[in-house]
């Protein structure tokens, strides 16, 4: 029995990769994500459950609607603070590579196998799928359930990038004065709603503000008295009203895209304290695991949910929505990470997520200062 405990202890460690939980590593960091990518999830198992025939009730729907308000700006925003972190260490050609290996290469090959898999399971599933739909990959990527985000973070990555090879020795005219790189993130999210039909670009350019703010606050992001304020227990009780004021309001009126933005920013840091909370407490460390493998769950959940649904629905004869929610959930979040832990990372299966096959495993970009941030390897 001992034996068989201590084989289940170490299967169980390298299925979920727990040791990243003994590294040195920026814990809030991995909350943040862990938080956001089960927001995520939620929205994409409601939409199949909703498609499946099953009726959402509205307090299910009013949920979703709140979290959609700002979960992706979130993942922006933690990329921008990042990302000159990352140039520090990096030349821009190196950053951009880095960007085109975490970002759009799993895009195109995650993207490719889920319409592959949903035209040949057609029967079984609740998507419609034909051959024009490989067409979207280069111009319409919002028509490919989650995947628009990956191209999406890959372009506003790649234009920040753009924008600092204007000046001199690198530092960029126009990223290193605030107000001007601010000033270009609102015209692009003002003007994305007019591109709409081509997503490729309208995706990048509504989010680039949150990207753009980042750069702007990792200046000051990481000094002492910034990091203690972001931990103070009055911070985070102060937000809750104003959190929920301004959800309710987002989901019982029509709001611009000024006041969207304005909300979207409350709910970033009502998350961001949240998790700096978390750090603070040291617990539920899960949190931390979904979020060092966020970008595995990401390109993996819709596939996982939709096959635990069929599972419940057909065999085991289940219609309830909150068992299908939260059976999707769970098994979102955790599936697709011991997939990659067990079948994937320094298996046959590693060009899945790369074009360049890892020597070692290595820290989540988005969760320390010293690499660029994704959803993962990364949001």
């Amino acid at each position: 029995m001992g034996n068989l405990g201590e084989q289940t202890r170490r299967l169980l460690d390298k299925a979920f990769n727990l040791s990243i939980l003994e590294k040195s590593r920026l814990a809030w960091v991995d909350y943040l994500k862990g938080l956001a990518i089960i927001l995520v999830v939620y929205r994409h198992v409601m939409i199949g459950i909703g498609r499946s025939g099953v009726t959402i009730p509205p307090y299910i729907r009013n949920a979703n609607e709140i979290f959609y308000s700002f979960r992706m700006a979130l993942f922006f925003l933690l990329s921008g603070i990042f990302i000159q972190t990352s140039l520090a260490k990096r030349s821009i050609r190196q950053v951009f590579v880095i960007k085109l290996d975490n970002l759009l290469y799993p895009y195109f090959i995650w993207a490719t196998l889920q319409i592959t898999l949903q035209i040949v399971l057609s029967r079984y599933t609740n998507s419609d799928r034909t051959w024009i739909d490989y067409t979207y990959l280069f111009y319409q990527p919002r028509n490919l359930d989650q995947f628009w985000y990956l191209p999406a973070l890959f372009n506003a990555s790649a234009f920040y990038l753009l924008l600092k090879t204007i000046g001199r020795d690198g530092k960029g005219f126009v990223t290193e004065r605030p107000w001007l790189h601010l000033g270009i993130g609102l015209i692009l999210y003002f003007t994305a709603p007019y591109v709409q039909a081509i997503s490729m670009l309208s995706d990048w350019m509504s989010l680039y503000i949150f990207f753009a703010l980042g750069d702007i606050l990792s200046k000051y992001f990481f000094e002492d008295r910034v990091q203690r304020f972001l931990r103070q227990y009055w911070l985070l009780f102060a937000l809750i009203p104003v959190f929920g004021l301004s959800q309710w309001y987002y989901i019982t009126h029509t709001v611009s895209l000024a006041l969207f933005l304005g909300i979207a920013l409350i709910g970033c840091l009502f998350l961001l304290v949240i998790a700096f909370r978390l750090q603070a407490w040291n617990s539920l460390s899960f949190l931390r695991v979904l979020g060092y493998h966020s970008l595995y769950i990401y390109v993996m959940h819709v596939l996982v949910a939709a096959f635990t649904r069929m599972i419940l629905m057909k065999v085991f004869g289940i219609h309830n929505v909150v068992i299908l929610l939260l059976g999707g959930i769970a098994m979102g979040v955790t599936i697709p990470v011991i997939i990659y832990n067990l079948f994937i990372f320094e298996k046959p299966g590693w060009w899945l997520f790369s074009f360049r096959k890892s020597k070692k495993r290595a820290p989540a970009p988005p969760s320390a200062p010293a690499a660029p941030v994704t959803l993962q390897n990364q949001p």
